[in-house]
């Protein structure tokens, strides 16, 4: 392992409570297949055809499988920022001056509260974990049928997870680039954003607070 990668990890590694251990794919050897898929492909840095569905496989499968990669990308690279990532510095969950973000998850708490960015990246990664562990929204093995509302949790999860993306390139972006760790954030980012919007996961205004990034992922640049 290169020294860049074994400091990478140990700054990940630093605060236990948000950075969490890596989700693994669903249990079957199609969910594993799956996975080989999308390594296989990003292998060979071709992101456009890595966001497509492969032919003849169920799309909630290729939904599953994808989202639990993106669950382990953002808890990584936010993983990186913690110690940078503090209530004194982010007092509240924001992506620049226009956009703030409020956390409720439903349950817990049904009215939205103001948090800190951490508070808020602590919270959404719990909620998150919850919802892959639970077996009834993400059957752990293959053959299993997904609920009627599947596709509807997915999006709530990828909304929720944009919005650490735009936290970090608002907030945190010249540490990123101090730390050296621009290209990867940028690849994780621009995969995520092919396949948000292969599938119509997130509503155009939820993006407003990247959009010009994205014009620019959208323009092939």
């Amino acid at each position: 392992m290169s020294e860049k990668k074994m400091n990478f990890f140990a700054r990940s590694s630093k605060n236990q409570k948000t950075f969490r251990p890596k989700k693994s794919a669903r249990s079957g050897s199609k969910g594993a297949q799956l996975k080989r898929h999308i390594d296989n492909t990003l292998g060979q840095g071709d992101l456009r055809e890595a966001v497509r569905l492969p032919p003849g496989e169920d799309l909630n499968e290729w939904l599953a499988v994808n989202t639990v990669d993106f669950f382990n990308n953002v808890n990584m690279l936010y993983g990186t920022l913690v110690e940078f990532c503090t209530p004194a510095t982010c007092k509240t969950m924001s992506a620049g001056p226009k956009y703030e973000y409020r956390w409720a998850d439903g349950v817990k708490v049904k009215k939205p509260i103001e948090v800190s960015a951490p508070k808020y990246v602590e919270y959404l990664m719990d909620w998150i974990e919850a919802q892959l562990d639970d077996e009834i929204i993400f059957p752990q093995h293959f053959g299993v049928s997904f609920p009627p509302n599947f596709r509807d949790v997915v999006k709530t999860i990828l909304k929720r997870l944009f919005r650490v993306y735009a936290h970090i390139y608002h907030s945190h972006f010249q540490m990123i680039v101090k730390l050296k760790e621009e290209a990867h954030l940028n690849t994780c980012f621009k995969h995520f954003t092919l396949f948000t919007l292969e599938f119509g996961l997130i509503d155009g205004a939820e993006l407003a607070p990247l959009s010009e990034l994205i014009e620019t992922i959208k323009a092939g640049q």
